[in-house]
């Protein structure tokens, strides 16, 4: 503290105090050596001691006893201090043991998990919060990520749901994008996948699998290190792609900008091997892929659009034609997975368009000709039907209807003992006010 410097420099107490913003019964009691600077003066009884052997018993049965709950049975016992207290002893004192059970993987012993070529691939969906708007999407928009284990390869498609038809079309799409199959599918406890709570594989999934051809791995439950490569793709998806990710670009040309990273930065990372270090995508060239089929699982893809005025229905970056009386109206586009059309659906299931699918993100219009004569003929008529639209600064007097209702509100205002009005006809009726007789009667005093 420096103050027996200033003492012998002839400081009093109180000068002492105030230089250093003390008391001066702490600078007198540092001066006379009753207490030490910074040092605290330990109680004479612990008043916690007593209560620490039924703390330690608890926390050793419980270790997530909740700090509050063993106050409160405390204060049965007769603990008189605050809760707080209570939180900074156990601190303290470590009196809450570790759980080897509940800690997190980075926390407790990790194997490592042999991943040879072509093994298995490991899928994940992530949640990307708050997409464009222009995309109709909602809040969440849902990424299907796939990733090689053995190479770390990763691809990503873009969903709008986490239905069973949209996985098994991000499967394929995914699986092509990676270069073929791998022996294994290794999956978390997904609902479309399996039952959440025994694991078994779903039998509508299962025919999925046989017909890729690959088996199907289900991860036990808290067990995420088994599938720490996705999670890390989901991570650099998250943070380098969606994160800086603009406002105006659509699903297809925010998918373009995906496939881009992925091959341009994602497969360049180098990976250390027995041989040196290779990249990401020389690794994946080594792995034994099998081929895929010739056409995806077909499954029904099912998603809802509104019908513009045009009576044009978008759909992955193209537009097709419906028949123009469905004009904002809104209708279902079904794909069976792997076939080359689309049908456009109303509400009540009849189908009401079929056109070949095109290339996603082509910006083309199909268009049936049957829908483009009937538009343009309903477009003509009612351009031909319809009157001419008023301008804003045109100039229109008032008419011969206003000009007899503006005469019949003169005579009112004229003639107060009378009024004019209007039959349904049109013809003016003259109505007669009979306050005026009222009147006349209650001046007369007699009857002749």
């Amino acid at each position: 503290m420096g103050n027996t410097p200033l003492r012998k420099r002839g400081w009093s107490i109180s000068a002492i105090a105030r230089h250093t913003n003390k008391n001066r019964r702490t600078v007198r009691n540092y001066l006379n050596g009753v207490t030490t600077p910074g040092v605290r003066k330990p109680a004479a009884v612990d008043p916690f001691e007593p209560f620490v052997a039924y703390v330690t018993a608890r926390l050793t049965e419980d270790p997530h006893l909740w700090a509050r709950t063993l106050c409160d049975e405390l204060e049965d016992l007769g603990y008189a201090m605050s809760y707080p207290t209570l939180t900074r002893q156990i601190r303290a004192r470590n009196l809450r043991p570790h759980c080897p059970d509940c800690a997190n993987p980075a926390d407790r012993a990790n194997s490592v998990i042999d991943h040879p070529p072509g093994d298995e691939t490991q899928w994940d969906w992530l949640d990307l919060p708050n997409p464009p708007a222009s995309w109709g999407w909602g809040a969440m928009a849902h990424l299907l990520v796939g990733s090689l284990a053995y190479s770390n390869r990763w691809r990503a498609v873009l969903a709008p749901s986490m239905t069973q038809p949209h996985l098994v079309d991000g499967l394929d799409r995914i699986s092509r994008k990676l270069g073929g199959l791998t022996r294994t599918w290794r999956f978390d406890r997904m609902a479309t996948v399996c039952d959440p709570g025994s694991g078994r594989v779903t039998a509508s999934f299962a025919g999925v699998a046989k017909h890729y051809g690959v088996m199907v791995a289900i991860c036990p439950p808290k067990r995420g290190n088994r599938k720490g490569v996705v999670e890390k793709a989901n991570h650099t998806a998250a943070q380098r792609w969606w994160r800086n990710l603009s406002d105006d670009l659509t699903v297809e040309q925010a998918q373009d900008r995906l496939d881009d990273f992925c091959r341009v930065r994602a497969d360049a990372r180098l990976r250390p091997t027995d041989d040196g270090k290779l990249s990401v995508a020389a690794l994946a060239a080594t792995e034994p892929l099998a081929p895929l089929p010739d056409v995806a699982y077909p499954l029904i893809l099912s998603e809802d659009r509104t019908v513009s005025r045009q009576a044009m229905v978008s759909y992955r970056g193209n537009r097709y034609s419906v028949p123009p009386e469905l004009a904002s109206a809104t209708v279902s586009v079904t794909h069976v997975l792997g076939s080359d059309v689309i049908d456009i659906v109303t509400a009540s299931q009849i189908t009401i368009a079929r056109h070949r699918l095109a290339t996603d993100g082509a910006g083309v219009m199909v268009r049936d000709h049957g829908h483009v004569l009937a538009l343009d003929q309903l477009a003509m008529t009612a351009a031909a039907t319809g009157g001419r639209a008023h301008r804003r600064k045109e100039r229109i007097p008032p008419g011969p209807a206003a000009l007899a209702a503006a005469e019949v509100l003169r005579l009112n205002t004229s003639d107060p003992e009378s009024a004019i009005t209007v039959d349904t006809l049109g013809a003016p009726t003259t109505v007669i006010d009979l306050s005026t007789y009222e009147r006349a009667a209650r001046g007369r005093n007699t009857l002749s």
